[in-house]
């Protein structure tokens, strides 16, 4: 059977709202999730033995270290279905930054799961992926599904909003790593907010999706900007991009995304960002409402 590929596109919290961590040492949160039309590829054949092989422009940064969550996750599937280790070779392709609040390891164990179900033909439906992707953390559920959802409790209550128009977008990363926990412990030590979600939109055109979401916010953006200075500057850069509708940093940094009010308008953006900052990894993407 030949090698079945599939994308792994990059997880977007339009906004991220966080309440003070919990005794089990979690934080409640609520968000919209959205995911991109740009991602890493990862590719599963049968094989005798069960291997991870790591390339792609970031393939560096990563490695294929025994705790991958591509690994981990598929353990847990060979688990859960009573076969033990399965026989696959997984290539991962990877073309997102490293700790870069994209979800990229979540959304790559998700495909993985997807393909070796596949590849293997097992007889599992996505609720029972979903529970054996919650290995891998609470991005796990949302980037197996890989659907706009708003997403509650841990990250793992997920509603699904099929009512999110495509939206015309600019990820914009400095080339620095955000570390989550590091994020999350500056936030304990802040004055800390409430995971509240918000009433939806009236409207969901672009415009009145994007003008709702500016009165919305990510709770990790302070502490992650303490941390982390590049990202300020990063946010000011696509800030200052020609029609920009709205700038704001994903999950835990330190990826910023903008968003703008037409494809054209974003790929314009993209371009100019790009040749200011040869640096900084640029892409104009799409969130759209759902992947493969």
């Amino acid at each position: 059977m030949p090698a079945l590929t599939a994308l792994a596109p990059a997880k977007i919290n339009l906004f991220l709202h966080v309440g003070a961590v919990d005794a089990d040492g979690y934080h409640p949160l609520s968000s919209l999730v959205a995911f991109a039309d740009v991602g890493d590829r990862v590719s599963v054949e049968p094989a005798d033995r069960l291997s991870l092989t790591v390339d792609g422009p970031f393939g560096g940064g990563l490695g294929a270290t025994d705790d991958n969550l591509i690994l981990r996750a598929l353990r847990q599937l060979g688990e859960a279905c009573g076969i033990g280790e399965l026989e696959l070779k997984v290539t991962l392709d990877k073309h997102l930054p490293i700790a870069a609040g994209l979800g990229g390891g979540s959304s790559d164990a998700g495909a993985a799961l997807k393909l070796a179900r596949d590849v293997l033909a097992l007889d599992l439906d996505d609720a029972a992926l979903e529970t054996v992707a919650g290995v891998v953390g609470a991005d796990g559920p949302m980037c197996l599904r890989m659907r706009t959802a708003w997403a509650e409790g841990r990250g793992d209550v997920l509603t699904d909003e099929p009512r999110l128009p495509p939206l015309p977008t600019v990820l914009f990363n400095p080339g620095v790593p955000s570390p989550t926990g590091a994020v999350y412990r500056a936030y304990d030590a802040g004055p800390v907010r409430a995971a509240d979600r918000p009433a939806p939109p009236q409207d969901w055109s672009i415009a009145a999706v994007i003008d709702w979401l500016s009165a919305q916010r990510n709770d990790l953006e302070a502490p992650a900007l303490a941390l982390t200075p590049a990202i300020d500057a990063a946010l000011s850069a696509v800030t200052a991009t020609d029609q920009i509708s709205l700038t704001r940093m994903s999950g835990s940094g330190a990826t910023v995304f903008g968003l703008y009010p037409s494809d054209d308008a974003a790929q314009s953006a993209a371009r100019a960002l790009s040749a200011a900052h040869p640096t900084a990894w640029v892409k104009a993407t799409q969130l759209s409402v759902q992947q493969r």
